[in-house]
Protein backbone atom coordinates (compact mmCIF):
# COMPACT_ATOMS: atom_id res chain seq x y z
CA UNK A 1 0.00 0.00 0.00
CA UNK A 2 1.45 3.37 -0.97
CA UNK A 3 2.13 5.90 1.75
CA UNK A 4 -0.90 8.06 2.32
CA UNK A 5 -3.34 5.55 0.78
CA UNK A 6 -6.20 4.97 3.22
CA UNK A 7 -6.79 1.41 4.40
CA UNK A 8 -9.87 -0.26 2.94
CA UNK A 9 -12.93 0.30 5.07
CA UNK A 10 -14.05 -2.72 7.04
CA UNK A 11 -17.56 -3.93 6.20
CA UNK A 12 -20.03 -2.60 8.74
CA UNK A 13 -21.75 -5.00 11.09
CA UNK A 14 -24.35 -4.34 13.76
CA UNK A 15 -25.17 -6.43 16.81
CA UNK A 16 -28.55 -5.46 18.22
CA UNK A 17 -29.82 -6.44 21.69
CA UNK A 18 -30.97 -10.03 22.03
CA UNK A 19 -34.69 -10.46 22.79
CA UNK A 20 -35.79 -12.19 25.99
CA UNK A 21 -35.91 -15.97 25.83
CA UNK A 22 -39.43 -17.34 25.35
CA UNK A 23 -41.13 -19.39 28.10
CA UNK A 24 -39.90 -22.97 27.84
CA UNK A 25 -43.48 -24.21 28.16
CA UNK A 26 -44.35 -22.37 24.93
CA UNK A 27 -41.44 -24.00 23.07
CA UNK A 28 -42.37 -27.43 24.46
CA UNK A 29 -45.99 -27.01 23.33
CA UNK A 30 -44.91 -26.00 19.83
CA UNK A 31 -42.66 -29.04 19.68
CA UNK A 32 -45.77 -31.23 19.58
CA UNK A 33 -47.03 -29.51 16.41
CA UNK A 34 -46.25 -30.59 12.85
CA UNK A 35 -45.38 -27.81 10.43
CA UNK A 36 -48.26 -28.79 8.12
CA UNK A 37 -50.78 -28.47 10.95
CA UNK A 38 -49.33 -25.14 12.06
CA UNK A 39 -49.41 -23.78 8.53
CA UNK A 40 -53.01 -24.92 7.95
CA UNK A 41 -54.35 -24.18 11.42
CA UNK A 42 -53.56 -20.47 11.58
CA UNK A 43 -52.32 -19.44 8.11
CA UNK A 44 -52.74 -15.71 8.73
CA UNK A 45 -50.04 -15.74 11.41
CA UNK A 46 -47.82 -18.73 10.63
CA UNK A 47 -45.19 -17.93 8.01
CA UNK A 48 -43.93 -20.69 5.73
CA UNK A 49 -40.26 -20.41 4.72
CA UNK A 50 -40.37 -21.55 1.12
CA UNK A 51 -37.58 -23.35 -0.69
CA UNK A 52 -35.53 -24.19 2.40
CA UNK A 53 -35.39 -27.97 2.57
CA UNK A 54 -34.01 -30.29 5.24
CA UNK A 55 -30.40 -31.33 4.66
CA UNK A 56 -30.43 -33.82 7.53
CA UNK A 57 -31.73 -37.34 7.07
CA UNK A 58 -33.24 -37.90 10.50
CA UNK A 59 -36.74 -36.96 11.55
CA UNK A 60 -35.34 -34.67 14.24
CA UNK A 61 -37.71 -31.81 14.98
CA UNK A 62 -36.39 -28.27 14.98
CA UNK A 63 -38.03 -25.93 17.47
CA UNK A 64 -36.76 -22.81 19.21
CA UNK A 65 -36.45 -19.04 19.13
CA UNK A 66 -34.77 -17.42 16.14
CA UNK A 67 -31.33 -15.87 16.45
CA UNK A 68 -31.40 -13.87 13.23
CA UNK A 69 -28.30 -13.19 11.15
CA UNK A 70 -28.06 -11.13 7.96
CA UNK A 71 -24.83 -11.52 6.00
CA UNK A 72 -23.59 -10.59 2.53
CA UNK A 73 -24.03 -13.38 0.00
CA UNK A 74 -21.34 -16.02 0.52
CA UNK A 75 -19.82 -14.50 3.68
CA UNK A 76 -20.26 -16.23 7.04
CA UNK A 77 -18.13 -14.26 9.52
CA UNK A 78 -21.12 -12.90 11.42
CA UNK A 79 -22.82 -16.30 11.28
CA UNK A 80 -19.72 -17.75 12.95
CA UNK A 81 -20.04 -15.13 15.70
CA UNK A 82 -23.72 -15.98 16.13
CA UNK A 83 -22.78 -19.46 17.34
CA UNK A 84 -20.68 -17.95 20.12
CA UNK A 85 -23.48 -15.58 21.18
CA UNK A 86 -26.36 -18.05 20.94
CA UNK A 87 -28.22 -19.38 23.93
CA UNK A 88 -28.86 -23.13 24.18
CA UNK A 89 -31.99 -23.93 22.22
CA UNK A 90 -31.65 -21.04 19.77
CA UNK A 91 -32.26 -21.59 16.06
CA UNK A 92 -29.77 -19.63 13.95
CA UNK A 93 -31.65 -18.19 10.98
CA UNK A 94 -29.26 -16.87 8.33
CA UNK A 95 -30.36 -14.46 5.63
CA UNK A 96 -27.61 -15.12 3.10
CA UNK A 97 -29.31 -13.13 0.31
CA UNK A 98 -30.22 -16.50 -1.26
CA UNK A 99 -26.60 -16.81 -2.41
CA UNK A 100 -25.97 -20.16 -4.05
CA UNK A 101 -22.26 -20.02 -4.87
CA UNK A 102 -20.61 -20.29 -1.43
CA UNK A 103 -21.69 -22.42 1.52
CA UNK A 104 -22.39 -20.57 4.74
CA UNK A 105 -22.57 -23.62 7.05
CA UNK A 106 -20.64 -26.89 6.96
CA UNK A 107 -19.42 -29.67 9.21
CA UNK A 108 -17.19 -27.61 11.49
CA UNK A 109 -19.91 -25.04 12.23
CA UNK A 110 -22.49 -27.78 12.68
CA UNK A 111 -20.30 -29.61 15.19
CA UNK A 112 -19.54 -26.44 17.15
CA UNK A 113 -23.19 -25.38 17.18
CA UNK A 114 -24.27 -28.80 18.46
CA UNK A 115 -21.63 -28.67 21.19
CA UNK A 116 -23.03 -25.27 22.22
CA UNK A 117 -26.56 -26.64 22.53
CA UNK A 118 -27.94 -24.79 19.51
CA UNK A 119 -31.15 -26.31 18.14
CA UNK A 120 -30.30 -26.01 14.45
CA UNK A 121 -29.77 -23.82 11.39
CA UNK A 122 -32.08 -22.31 8.80
CA UNK A 123 -30.00 -20.95 5.92
CA UNK A 124 -31.33 -18.89 3.03
CA UNK A 125 -28.22 -19.77 1.08
CA UNK A 126 -25.97 -22.76 0.57
CA UNK A 127 -24.48 -25.36 2.93
CA UNK A 128 -21.92 -28.09 2.36
CA UNK A 129 -20.48 -31.28 3.91
CA UNK A 130 -23.77 -32.95 3.20
CA UNK A 131 -22.54 -36.38 4.24
CA UNK A 132 -21.97 -35.11 7.79
CA UNK A 133 -25.19 -33.07 7.88
CA UNK A 134 -27.20 -36.13 6.87
CA UNK A 135 -25.66 -38.26 9.60
CA UNK A 136 -25.38 -35.61 12.29
CA UNK A 137 -27.89 -34.82 15.04
CA UNK A 138 -28.39 -31.14 14.19
CA UNK A 139 -31.35 -30.16 11.97
CA UNK A 140 -30.15 -27.98 9.08
CA UNK A 141 -32.40 -26.40 6.45
CA UNK A 142 -30.96 -24.63 3.42
CA UNK A 143 -31.78 -23.39 -0.05
CA UNK A 144 -29.07 -25.42 -1.79
CA UNK A 145 -25.71 -27.19 -1.48
CA UNK A 146 -22.36 -25.90 -2.74
CA UNK A 147 -18.85 -27.31 -2.23
CA UNK A 148 -17.26 -23.86 -2.30
CA UNK A 149 -16.45 -22.33 1.08
CA UNK A 150 -17.41 -18.85 2.30
CA UNK A 151 -15.51 -15.62 2.54
CA UNK A 152 -15.02 -14.11 6.00
CA UNK A 153 -14.87 -10.41 5.31
CA UNK A 154 -17.69 -9.53 7.67
CA UNK A 155 -20.64 -7.21 7.43
CA UNK A 156 -24.28 -7.69 8.24
CA UNK A 157 -26.47 -7.67 11.32
CA UNK A 158 -27.33 -9.87 14.30
CA UNK A 159 -30.74 -9.90 16.02
CA UNK A 160 -32.38 -7.75 13.36
CA UNK A 161 -35.11 -8.38 10.82
CA UNK A 162 -34.17 -10.90 8.13
CA UNK A 163 -35.78 -12.52 5.13
CA UNK A 164 -35.57 -16.29 4.82
CA UNK A 165 -37.51 -18.35 2.32
CA UNK A 166 -39.46 -15.28 1.30
CA UNK A 167 -40.74 -14.67 4.85
CA UNK A 168 -39.76 -11.92 7.28
CA UNK A 169 -38.32 -13.34 10.50
CA UNK A 170 -37.59 -11.34 13.64
CA UNK A 171 -35.25 -12.28 16.45
CA UNK A 172 -37.21 -14.23 19.03
CA UNK A 173 -39.81 -15.55 16.60
CA UNK A 174 -40.41 -19.24 17.15
CA UNK A 175 -39.13 -21.52 14.40
CA UNK A 176 -40.46 -25.05 13.84
CA UNK A 177 -39.05 -27.45 11.27
CA UNK A 178 -39.67 -31.06 10.30
CA UNK A 179 -39.23 -33.09 7.14
CA UNK A 180 -41.98 -31.06 5.43
CA UNK A 181 -40.09 -27.78 5.85
CA UNK A 182 -39.88 -24.77 8.16
CA UNK A 183 -42.45 -22.35 9.57
CA UNK A 184 -42.09 -19.29 11.76
CA UNK A 185 -44.54 -18.07 14.41
CA UNK A 186 -44.27 -14.70 16.20
CA UNK A 187 -44.29 -15.30 19.95
CA UNK A 188 -47.46 -13.26 20.46
CA UNK A 189 -49.37 -15.52 18.05
CA UNK A 190 -47.86 -18.80 19.26
CA UNK A 191 -50.58 -19.72 21.81
CA UNK A 192 -53.32 -19.26 19.20
CA UNK A 193 -51.28 -21.18 16.61
CA UNK A 194 -50.82 -24.07 19.04
CA UNK A 195 -54.53 -24.15 19.86
CA UNK A 196 -55.49 -24.16 16.16
CA UNK A 197 -52.93 -26.90 15.50
CA UNK A 198 -54.30 -29.12 18.28
CA UNK A 199 -57.86 -28.68 17.01
CA UNK A 200 -56.75 -29.66 13.51
CA UNK A 201 -54.90 -32.69 14.85
CA UNK A 202 -58.07 -33.82 16.66
CA UNK A 203 -60.09 -33.56 13.44
CA UNK A 204 -57.40 -35.50 11.60
CA UNK A 205 -57.55 -38.32 14.17
CA UNK A 206 -61.29 -38.58 13.58
CA UNK A 207 -60.67 -38.82 9.83
CA UNK A 208 -57.98 -41.46 10.27
CA UNK A 209 -60.27 -43.50 12.56
CA UNK A 210 -63.07 -43.32 9.98
CA UNK A 211 -60.67 -44.52 7.28
CA UNK A 212 -59.65 -47.47 9.45
CA UNK A 213 -63.32 -48.35 10.12
CA UNK A 214 -64.31 -47.95 6.47
CA UNK A 215 -66.91 -45.29 7.36
CA UNK A 216 -65.29 -42.19 5.87
CA UNK A 217 -67.79 -40.01 4.01
CA UNK A 218 -66.58 -38.37 0.78
CA UNK A 219 -69.74 -36.32 0.24
CA UNK A 220 -67.77 -33.12 0.55
CA UNK A 221 -65.88 -33.92 -2.66
CA UNK A 222 -69.14 -34.29 -4.61
CA UNK A 223 -70.50 -31.06 -3.12
CA UNK A 224 -67.30 -29.20 -3.96
CA UNK A 225 -67.62 -30.42 -7.56
CA UNK A 226 -71.05 -28.85 -7.82
CA UNK A 227 -73.32 -31.59 -6.56
CA UNK A 228 -72.46 -34.44 -8.86
CA UNK A 229 -69.58 -36.13 -10.62
CA UNK A 230 -69.23 -35.94 -14.39
CA UNK A 231 -70.72 -38.91 -16.26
Amino acid sequence: MREGTPAPAQPRHDILPAPPAPPQALVDALRTCATANLADGLPQHVKVLLGLGPRHATAALLCGPALTVRVPAGDNLLAQHAIDLARPGDVIVIDGAAGMERALVGEAMSRWAHARGIAGFVVDGAVRDLDHLRQGPLPVYARCVSPRGPTRSGGGELYGEVTAGGAVVHAGDLVVGDLDGVVCVPQAQAPAAIDACLQLMARERETFDAIARGTLSRDWVVKALGGGAAG
